[in-house]
């Protein structure tokens, strides 16, 4: 009902509102809604939303054109580990659904395991490892809820932004994202173990939202920021603050990335 109810507001506010492509906006990324030629609603006003209680976070959803191609932007997210919820933002996703994005496009800030991605860069996500153990989908009464996740992380779209990346000299290295539930970091320990699992890098979102995208019939993409080094791989000290001061670095090369995105999909 509340998915019906947001529509009913954006569909009051914005005349035949539609979107080709959604994007999921993580810490310090915020920004990138303020180029969208379009119309802004507050969380707040739209039944079933999540108050996106988390600093550096813009919770606001935007409708317009970047490019000129269509787009949806969440400018924030509610994490697991606010209230614990695995699928607080299974309705902000089907209202981007019901507006017609079939492709959906997350960002996060992340702690790298690899020193050939450090702070500052980016990392292409080509597979993720879900730690926390938690599903969106516990509780779908549908068969529905046992969506196939080989390749989650769509190949051609991975192409298209390896190869805009190559174009713009930004270096973006394809890797797996490991969910960690937070809110507190991980310990050395941790880390190694996911290391010694395959994962690349270490965040507490996005995979949740994968697993919805996926359920609901889209095609998914992600990219991390990567705001520190994980617990135990350098000397930095790693805190909210410093992910938040961090973020800006990396999310200057990643808007370069997904503005020719965006171009390419609307000739």
């Amino acid at each position: 009902m509340s998915t019906d109810q947001a529509l009913k507001v954006i569909r009051d506010q914005i005349e035949n509102p539609t979107a080709q492509i959604g994007f999921i906006l993580g810490s310090g990324l915020g920004h990138l809604a303020d180029l969208v030629d379009g119309s802004t609603i507050d969380y707040r006003d739209l039944p079933g939303f999540p108050h996106a209680g988390v600093s550096g976070h813009n919770p606001k959803l935007v409708i317009g054109k970047l490019e000129g191609a269509e787009v949806a932007i969440l400018g924030g997210r509610e994490h697991y580990y606010e209230n614990g919820r695995a699928d607080a933002m299974r309705v902000p996703l089907e209202v981007l659904f019901e507006l017609g994005v079939s492709t959906l496009f997350a960002t996060n800030a992340c702690g790298s395991f690899r020193s050939d991605i450090p702070p500052g860069n980016l990392m292409l996500i080509r597979d993720h490892i879900n730690y926390s153990g938690m599903s969106p989908l516990i509780g779908e009464p549908t068969d529905r809820r046992f969506v196939n996740l080989t390749n989650a992380y769509d190949p051609e779209i991975r192409g298209q932004l390896l190869a805009i990346a190559k174009t713009a000299d930004i270096p973006l290295i394809e890797g797996v994202y490991s969910w960690y539930s937070g809110p507190n970091f991980e310990t050395p320990a941790e880390i190694k173990m996911l290391k010694s699992f395959g994962a690349d890098a270490v965040g507490m979102s996005t995979v949740p939202e994968v697993i919805l995208g996926r359920f609901l019939g889209m095609k998914c993409a992600a990219v991390s920021v990567v705001t520190n080094m994980a617990a135990g791989l350098s000397d930095e000290h790693i805190s909210h603050e410093h992910t938040k001061s961090s973020a800006p670095v990396g999310a200057a090369k990643l808007e370069v990335i997904i503005r020719a995105f965006l171009g390419e999909l609307s000739r």
